[in-house]
């Protein structure tokens, strides 16, 4: 994904809520391949190029798996759906979470995996449309649907996450236990790479314009920083259920190069393996040098289609 492409991602869920705007820039119809676990290239950790059997089979022993999506992608999010599929033959108490699911969701979710909603009462109850509902992610919750496993809704709901942008984390304070119960502010702002990266990602990065004033990233960062927080505490609070592996799909700004999320699941639980993985938007044959090490398996999914 170009970084024009992200930064608008990212700016559209910080500033409306990921729920609310297309899981990324509209893409026309895009046919997949027939065998998507074959048509995307993987790598490990070490820029290695790898199979798909290898990558599942190491991943699958993991507490936690880490799937960072390019949002929207088509054969993305196929792969990651093949690789859920995978993990639900073998793996009887998998669960999954997804990013694009905020709390106060569970229960449309619930309703519909147990069956006392149809597939157009849950669509219309988390409102799901095409935008924030592509085929990949709709195949990820039927498969859990199929097998019995549960989906668990990972994310802050975006009225309080824009409660912090424009208020800072004080304001929530003065919410009751209910409403707290939907968040997590976090004790500690991630610094670093992560940090330094949000903050050139915003701001335009390499010279380009367009950019926004560092007050306002700051605030957009603590708005960042509370989805990360809250879905690390899904993570954790799954895998204290007896969940294994626990399955979480994030835009993988989150997850990428020990991303914030990554960080604050450790925080809380230092002792679970996680496997993470990054789908990047290219064809290209061989791993570019910048993406060694972003995961421990990057795959390379093909260029975005066009819009």
């Amino acid at each position: 994904m170009m970084l024009q492409d992200l930064r608008l991602v990212v700016l559209c869920a910080l500033v409306v809520g990921l729920a609310g705007c297309s899981a990324s820039p509209r893409r026309t119809a895009h046919t997949l391949p027939e065998r998507p676990r074959e048509a995307v290239r993987i790598f490990d950790r070490q820029g290695n190029s790898t199979a798909w059997e290898v990558m599942r089979g190491e991943v699958s022993q993991a507490d936690v798996i880490v799937i960072g999506e390019s949002h929207g992608h088509p054969l993305g999010l196929e792969a990651a759906a093949c690789l859920w599929d995978d993990i639900l033959e073998t793996e009887p108490d998998a669960a999954l979470l997804l990013e694009f699911f905020e709390r106060d969701e569970q229960v449309a979710l619930d309703d519909y995996l147990t069956g006392v909603t149809d597939e157009e009462e849950f669509r219309k109850a988390s409102g799901r449309t095409s935008g924030n509902y592509p085929p990949g992610h709709e195949r990820m919750v039927e498969a859990a649907k199929t097998f019995g496993r549960p989906v668990i809704a990972a994310n802050a709901p975006r009225r309080y996450v824009q409660r912090t942008t424009s208020e800072g984390y004080e304001k929530l304070d003065e919410l009751g236990p209910e409403q707290k119960r939907l968040f997590v502010v976090p004790d500690q702002l991630v610094e670093g790479r992560y940090r330094d990266d949000f903050f050139e990602l915003m701001s335009g990065g390499h010279g380009e314009d367009g950019g926004l004033p560092e007050e306002m990233i700051e605030k957009f960062y603590r708005s960042q920083q509370m989805w990360d927080a809250t879905m690390a505490d899904s993570v954790v609070r799954a895998v204290r259920e007896g969940y294994r592996p626990v399955v979480l799909v994030v835009g993988r700004f989150h997850s990428d190069l020990d991303g914030g999320t990554i960080q604050m699941i450790r925080r809380q639980q230092p002792d679970l393996t996680i496997r993470t993985l990054s789908m990047v938007a290219t064809d290209a044959e061989t791993i570019d040098e910048e993406d060694v090490g972003r995961a421990d398996f990057v795959l390379y999914v093909g260029a975005a289609p066009e819009n």
